[in-house]
């Protein structure tokens, strides 16, 4: 087809045609994504909605997303809420965010076994209770 015989109306169909195909290929990869994840799917159950992915690809994807619509939702709040926790207490653990109550068993601990004198106890005391 020569440029000139390719109209505005075949690149809108063209670039449709590229958005419905991204979009198709982004489902199959959330649906593999969470058929992989869910630990409640046993082996043989994922190897068939592989086969069926393979096999009837449109039809099983909107039967997945029908079906197990609602557990994607929760599997994928679950695993952010997860990766959220871990990663506050990563930041809490390198950034010494250790709360003032665990400071003052620590200088408890300290003053009990002598390695601060209770002047000393005092003095760093007043820092975390203010």
């Amino acid at each position: 087809m020569p440029l000139a015989e390719f109209s505005l109306s075949d690149a809108l169909v063209t670039t449709l045609a590229v958005f419905l195909f991204v979009m198709w290929f982004w489902i199959v990869i959330t649906i593999l994504t969470d058929l992989f994840r869910d630990p409640d799917t046993s082996g043989f159950g994922k190897a068939a909605w592989m086969l069926c992915l393979i096999i009837l690809p449109y039809l099983t994807g909107l039967v997945y997303l029908i079906a197990r619509g609602q557990g994607m939702r929760d599997r994928a709040i679950r695993d952010q809420a997860e990766a959220k926790a871990q990663m506050d207490d990563y930041i809490r653990s390198t950034a010494g965010g250790a709360s003032a109550a665990d400071e003052l068993a620590k200088l408890v601990q300290l003053r009990d076994s002598g390695a601060i004198s209770a002047a000393e106890f005092e003095s760093m005391k007043a820092k975390y209770v203010g």
